[in-house]
C-alpha cells in the first residue's frame, strides 16, 4: 500500500449490481432468500437494486469527484461462474474488468474481496461449506478472477464477515437462513478459513506484488475508564469466546490465521463438535497476511461478574444515541477495536467498514442533507487517527457505503450511502455528507503534505 494512508468508499456485489439475470450471472443463495416470502422487509428483492451493472460508469466517475484513493467492492462468484464451477463464465469477467479499468482512469485503486456472502446455489446444493470440495472450488475462483484482474488489480480481500457467513446458519435473518447444528457451524468455519488459506495461496502464487488482506468483524469492548483494571477487562472481553454470540466475536476466526492454532477455550468450550484439525490445516488457514481489514460500528463496555467468563456486558443507558438500524453510535470503539487488535496481532489495521443509516430524503432544495452522517464520519475517523497518531498501524479507511443500497434482510429502508439513489429512476444524488467526506480528504492530504514539507 503506497500511500500514506489510504482513503475509501465500499460495496458489497448483492447490494448494488443488480442485473440478476444478465450476462451469465447464475443465482446465489441471496437471490433465492430475496425471493422467499417474509424473509426480507417489504418483500423487496435485489433483482435490480441500485443496478450498477448498467452504471457502474457514472458511479465511478463519481468516486473521481469524491477524490477517494481506494473502491473496495466485491466479486460475485455466480457471476465468474454461473454454477460455482465449471467452465469461467467471460462476460461476468469482463464485467469486473471494464469495471477496474474505469477506476484507474480515475486514478481509483481497486481492493477486490472474494466472497461477501454471495455463495452460488449450485454450491450450497453441494453442501455449501460443509463440503470439503469447497476449499478447491473457491481456489478456482480466486485463480481466475487474479489471472483476469491481477495484472491490474493488487489489492484483495478474501472474505468479508465470515462471522455474518455463519450467522446465517442460526435459521433467521442472513442466508441461507437455514438452522445448523454446533457440530456443522464449526465445520464451516473451518471451511471457510482452509478456503481464505488456499485463497492466500492462490493471489500469491498469481498476482505480482499482490497485497491481500482479510476483513472478519466482531463487536470491540471499550475501558470504563483509564485504569489498568479496566483496560485489561475490555481487551480480555474482545478477545473471548463467551460474550455475545460464541460464533461472533474476534479469535474464533482471526487466532487461527495469525496465530497458527484456534484459542484453547475453543476446544475446551466445544469438544466432540470440533471438526477434524490437522497440523496442515492449521498451516494452510495461516499463511502471512499484508494487512488486517475490520468492520467495527459499535461495541460496548463490560463488568466483573462470577459467571465462566468473569465479566457481563453492561446495557446502554436510556436513549443512547442509536441510527435507524438501531445501531448504537459509539465513536470511541474505533479506536479501541484498531488498538487492542494491533496489539495482539501485530498486521497493519484497514477499517474496510464503517458507517451509518440516516432519515434520508430529497429536500425541497433538491439536495440531500444528512448532518448526523457527517457528524458520524468526524467523528469516527477522528477516534481513528488518534490510534494512528498513537502508534497504531493503520492504513486507511474505507466508508460503508458508497450509495444506497439494498441492506439486506432490511430491504431499501435503510440508507447507508454517500449518494443516495432513487430507485424508481436510479437517479443519482450526492449527499451532503459525499462533500464532507471530499473535503475531508483534501484536508487531511494537505496537512499530511505540509507536515512531511517541515521535517
Amino acid at each position: 500500500m503506497e500511500k500514506d494512508f489510504v482513503w475509501g468508499v465500499a460495496t458489497a456485489a448483492i447490494q448494488i449490481e443488480g442485473g440478476l439475470y444478465e450476462g451469465g450471472k447464475g443465482e446465489s443463495i441471496w437471490d433465492v432468500l430475496a425471493h422467499t416470502p417474509g424473509k426480507i422487509k417489504n418483500g423487496e428483492n435485489a433483482d435490480v437494486s441500485c443496478d450498477h451493472y448498467h452504471h457502474f460508469k457514472e458511479d465511478v466517475k463519481l468516486m473521481g469527484e469524491l477524490g477517494v484513493d481506494a473502491y473496495r467492492f466485491s466479486i460475485a462468484w455466480p457471476r465468474i461462474f454461473t454454477n460455482g464451477f465449471g467452465k469461467p463464465n467471460e462476460e461476468g469477467l469482463q464485467f469486473y474488468s471494464d469495471l477496474v479499468d474505469e477506476l484507474l482512469k480515475y486514478n481509483i485503486t481497486p481492493y477486490v474481496t472474494l466472497f461477501h456472502w454471495d455463495l452460488p446455489l449450485e454450491v450450497f446444493r453441494k453442501g455449501g461449506w460443509l463440503n470439503n470440495d469447497i476449499v478447491e472450488w473457491f481456489a478456482n475462483y480466486t485463480r481466475v478472477v487474479a489471472e483476469k484482474l491481477g495484472d491490474r488489480v493488487k489489492n484483495f480481500i478474501t472474505f468479508n464477515e465470515p462471522q455474518c457467513i455463519i450467522g446465517g446458519m442460526d435459521g433467521w435473518g442472513h442466508a441461507p437462513a437455514v438452522k445448523y447444528s454446533t457440530k456443522d457451524k464449526l465445520l464451516a468455519i473451518h471451511n471457510i478459513l482452509k478456503s481464505h488459506g488456499r485463497a492466500v495461496q492462490v493471489l500469491r502464487e498469481t498476482v505480482k506484488d499482490v497485497k491481500v488482506g482479510y476483513a472478519p468483524c466482531a463487536n470491540p469492548f471499550f475501558p470504563k475508564d483509564d485504569s489498568p483494571e479496566q483496560l485489561e477487562l475490555a481487551r480480555k472481553a474482545y478477545f473471548s469466546l463467551h460474550l455475545m454470540s460464541n460464533f461472533y466475536n474476534v479469535i474464533l476466526y482471526s487466532d487461527p490465521v495469525f496465530f497458527g492454532d484456534y484459542p484453547k477455550e475453543y476446544y475446551e468450550m466445544f469438544k466432540d463438535d470440533v471438526p477434524n484439525i490437522t497440523k496442515e490445516d492449521l498451516e494452510l488457514i495461516s499463511q502471512p497476511l499484508d494487512f488486517y481489514g475490520q468492520n467495527i460500528y459499535w461495541g460496548g463496555s463490560v463488568s466483573e461478574c462470577d459467571n465462566e467468563a468473569g465479566f457481563k456486558e453492561d446495557p446502554l443507558y436510556p436513549g443512547y444515541p442509536k441510527n435507524t438500524i438501531n445501531h448504537p453510535i459509539m465513536p470511541h470503539v474505533i479506536y479501541w477495536g484498531a488498538r487492542f487488535l494491533y496489539e495482539r496481532y501485530k498486521t497493519p489495521i484497514i477499517i474496510t467498514e464503517n458507517g451509518t443509516s440516516c432519515m434520508d430524503w430529497v429536500h425541497l432544495d433538491g439536495k440531500v442533507h444528512d448532518p448526523q452522517r457527517i457528524d458520524y464520519i468526524k467523528r469516527y475517523t477522528d477516534e481513528l487517527l488518534r490510534a494512528k497518531n498513537e502508534g497504531v498501524d493503520v492504513r486507511g479507511y474505507f466508508v460503508w457505503s458508497f450509495i444506497d443500497n439494498f441492506e439486506w434482510d432490511n430491504g431499501y429502508d435503510p440508507r447507508l450511502g454517500l449518494v443516495y439513489v432513487d430507485y424508481r429512476t436510479q437517479e443519482r444524488i450526492p449527499k451532503d455528507s459525499f462533500y464532507f467526506y471530499r473535503d475531508l480528504i483534501k484536508d487531511y492530504k494537505k496537512k499530511n503534505s505540509d507536515d512531511k514539507a517541515q521535517v
